[in-house]
């Protein structure tokens, strides 16, 4: 694990409470704004996803699918992504940034250009969404080479065998999907989720934390309870969606964050 990351989810520990994890869309929905967007939610937040935008996220809602769209089409490129990490870093030097998309993106680029990039825009870790643990050979050393934590995915449907593998070749946390589906859906049974990451935990020293489908206050406070950390990323997204004006949308995005990181125990950050 980062040392940054690490120190993240000691301190939240050390409070009692689970790490808030915010999304939003690099780009979204033109790279200037989103300057503003991102550095508002990181006051809310532990640890922020930023997500690398992709004309196909495969695993993404509407919301999110949406979010890429509007970002691409306002010329969004891989190095605004990395200018929004090191303006978000600069501003909070203490939080954990995590670069989120798909695998095209730094293939393209090449693992190692974009491991020094990233790691030199202030991130912490990457989760490449389409490159399971069985596959990390495209972009493990690279990784390493760069201190940068592998996030890796586990799922309702992951056996135990998935589950080790995860364990031993991730660092940073672990990220549990809470529902077999796309973001933005509906939340899974709060019950099965709980004995789910119960499950997880018992085989891992790495923080587990437990994202897609969690919409409201009350939901992160349920999951906040037993998990390492809660990911809200298409509520977030869609107070940007719903706000057309810049202003409208920075408040939207402030009033919901503020109330999710009330809803993991946290305080002003």
């Amino acid at each position: 694990m980062s040392a940054r990351l690490g120190q993240v989810f000691e301190r939240c520990k050390a409070e009692g409470r689970a790490a808030l994890v915010g999304y939003l869309t690099a780009g979204d929905p033109n790279p200037q704004q989103s300057r503003e967007l991102l550095l508002r939610l990181a006051t809310h937040c532990d640890i922020l996803e930023i997500g690398m935008p992709f004309s196909d996220p495969m695993a993404d809602g509407p919301v999110i699918e949406a979010a890429s769209v509007r970002a691409l089409a306002a010329g969004t490129h891989i190095n605004d992504v990395f200018e929004l990490s090191r303006a978000v870093r600069q501003a909070r030097p203490d939080m954990g940034i995590v670069l989120m998309g798909y695998a095209n993106v730094p293939y393209a680029m090449g693992f190692e250009l974009f491991s020094e990039r990233a790691a030199s825009a202030g991130a912490d870790g990457v989760l490449i969404v389409d490159i399971p643990p069985e596959e990390g050979g495209l972009c493990d050393a690279a990784f390493k080479a760069h201190a940068l934590d592998r996030i890796l995915l586990l799922s309702p449907t992951s056996p135990d065998e998935r589950i080790r593998l995860a364990c031993a070749e991730g660092s940073g946390f672990l990220y549990y999907v809470s529902l077999t589906g796309i973001t933005g859906a509906d939340m899974g049974d709060i019950a099965d989720i709980r004995s789910k990451v119960a499950h997880i935990q018992a085989m891992t020293d790495i923080p587990v934390c437990v994202g897609f489908g969690i919409k409201t206050p009350e939901q992160a406070a349920q999951v906040a309870v037993f998990a390492d950390g809660v990911v809200v990323g298409s509520h977030f997204v869609s107070q940007i969606a719903g706000n057309s004006d810049v202003h409208a949308a920075l408040t939207a995005l402030d009033t919901s964050a503020a109330a999710m990181q009330t809803a993991t125990g946290g305080g002003q950050t």
